[in-house]
């Protein structure tokens, strides 16, 4: 995972001193029902009235994060992954969608003080953050590995790097996961580092580096875009990343949710991670976090 999805969890938590202000919550808006008590309703229909009442859907993400969230070349027209299936789920919801791109360390806060409904923003669903916010889980992902178009190596996983020369970004979790595969390693690797995922391409290039370890959606982004990479199927450390909602907010949660259902039900959801190269990461069933929605 990258590192600004662990910025300012103690950010994240200041649920107090942001729960009096101008939020949508209220007492009757929070009676979340789960799944087995909206199983015939609609995503629309859960919808809560102070929501529903305003007719639109307001998202924040923080730009930066290809191809989760970005800009269109040349405009300031946010796209991605993240923006694309928040407005599926506007449209769910029979909500009109609106985002907004914010510092990634505000995103909570901002939820917190009723600055806008959700976060969709490539954010590990973790439990520090869960004492703030709840989560629909919607991505998984790790690190995997990226080695030159027809793996010339032969790499098949994280033991057969072990003697080779690899490239990491610096600062990383990428970079940790393979230091400690370097201390299983018999014969060891040589581990370069790279100032981000794009230089440590180049060192591949080159000839230089023989494989690198990249978040999966960036790594699948950079292989489509390119031609020039395969990616390898398996992700190391992966976990979660969730849709944040403030945890007073259980009845927008779970039309949230139930939106997630429709969308993986009708194949929106596939279609919005297909067209970014990143259906690998998709998750199987709607997680409330981390577990089953019930």
């Amino acid at each position: 995972m990258a590192n600004r999805l662990f910025v300012a969890i103690a950010g994240a938590l200041v649920v107090s001193a942001l729960a009096g202000g101008c939020g949508r919550s209220s007492s009757g808006d929070t009676a979340g029902e789960g799944a087995a008590a909206t199983a015939d309703k609609s995503a629309k229909d859960l919808v809560p009235e102070a929501v529903r009442k305003t007719g639109e859907l307001r998202v924040a993400t923080s730009e930066g994060y290809p191809p989760m969230e970005m800009y269109k070349k040349g405009t300031q027209e946010l796209t991605g992954v993240d923006p694309d299936l928040g407005a599926a789920i506007a449209e769910k919801l029979g909500l009109k969608f609106t985002i907004t791109n914010a510092a990634f360390d505000g995103l909570i806060p901002g939820l917190q003080g009723g600055r806008w409904d959700i976060v969709m923003s490539s954010m590990s669903d973790t439990e520090a953050r869960r004492g703030a916010v709840d989560f629909v889980d919607y991505f998984n992902a790790g690190g995997a590995i990226m080695v030159k178009k027809g793996n010339p190596e032969g790499i098949k996983t994280l033991d057969d790097l072990c003697g080779k020369t690899v490239v990491l970004a610096k600062g990383s979790s990428n970079l940790a996961i393979g230091e400690k595969q370097n201390e299983k390693c018999t014969t060891k690797m040589k581990i370069m580092q790279s100032e981000d995922a794009p230089t440590g391409l180049l060192s591949l290039d080159s000839g230089r580096a023989v494989a690198t370890i990249v978040d999966s959606p960036v790594a699948h982004m950079y292989a489509k875009d390119t031609g020039k990479y395969d990616v390898l199927s398996e992700q190391y450390d992966a976990g979660p990343w969730g849709i944040a909602i403030d945890k007073r907010n259980t009845g927008l949660r779970d039309a949230v949710a139930k939106a997630m259902a429709e969308l993986q039900a009708d194949g929106g959801y596939k279609s919005v991670l297909d067209e970014y190269g990143v259906g690998a990461n998709a998750v199987s069933e709607v997680l409330v976090n981390t577990t089953p929605w019930k």
